[in-house]
């Protein structure tokens, strides 16, 4: 939602919540407004009028929850959905090509699975098992709301020399979903892994309070020996 928007969002959330005789408090439309900021004023405007005319939760007042949960769905189900995305995409382009999702939790999950060729090799006897995984991870990720990821999945590099070789490019990644989404996605990834991993020389981890005595300890038994 852009910022100029504001007014007439929290105007329809005033209007909204009066057909329920409740007040809206200072509170209450700032809650609103973060709560809704990842969806424009009309997907909100829809989603709100879906609860209102709903036979059963429409007696009640709408909350937040209630609007996002109409426009994003359960973690659930969007686990689901984006474990369809991935299988799809795990038969269709294969271990030896990059991939860019149009959704970062799906890069991060990948990777904790072992990466992209790792998981696109799975037995299919393994792939419940997998599916479970995938889906649990996801919904971990997809509660954080921000993450760090890898801005791309690497597939197997083993096939570049073969490229090499014969003059060629090597091929470009796949891109998954929305191509501007995935975009996006590039460009807010990290370019290594999703975990930030770095090798320090002793004597820098050794102004590290909490590991000096360690270290120490084992300084001194390498010099008794």
């Amino acid at each position: 939602m852009q910022a100029h928007e504001h007014n007439d969002f929290a105007a329809m959330i005033v209007d909204a919540l009066a057909y329920y005789r409740q007040n809206v408090s200072e509170f209450t439309l700032h809650v609103w407004i973060e709560g809704c900021k990842p969806y424009s004023l009309e997907q909100v405007q829809k989603a709100m009028t879906a609860h209102m005319t709903d036979a059963a939760s429409g007696q009640f007042a709408p909350k937040v929850a209630d609007i996002v949960r109409i426009l994003s769905g359960t973690h659930t189900d969007r686990s689901m959905l984006a474990w369809g995305k991935a299988h799809e995409a795990m038969s269709s382009v294969g271990a030896y090509t990059d991939v860019v999702f149009d959704d970062p939790a799906i890069h991060a999950v990948i990777e904790d699975l072992g990466g992209w060729p790792k998981v696109c090799r799975s037995e299919i006897k393994d792939l419940g098992y997998l599916q479970h995984r995938f889906c649990e991870s996801y919904k971990a990720y997809a509660g954080r709301g921000t993450f760090d990821y890898p801005r791309r999945l690497m597939g197997d590099r083993s096939a570049d020399s073969e490229y090499t070789k014969k003059g060629l490019p090597l091929p470009r990644p796949a891109v998954v979903g929305n191509r501007d989404t995935a975009r996006k996605v590039y460009r807010g990834g990290g370019t290594g892994g999703k975990t930030s991993i770095s090798y320090q020389p002793l004597d820098v981890l050794q102004g590290v309070e909490h590991l000096t005595q360690p270290f120490a300890q084992e300084a001194v038994g390498v010099e008794h020996a």
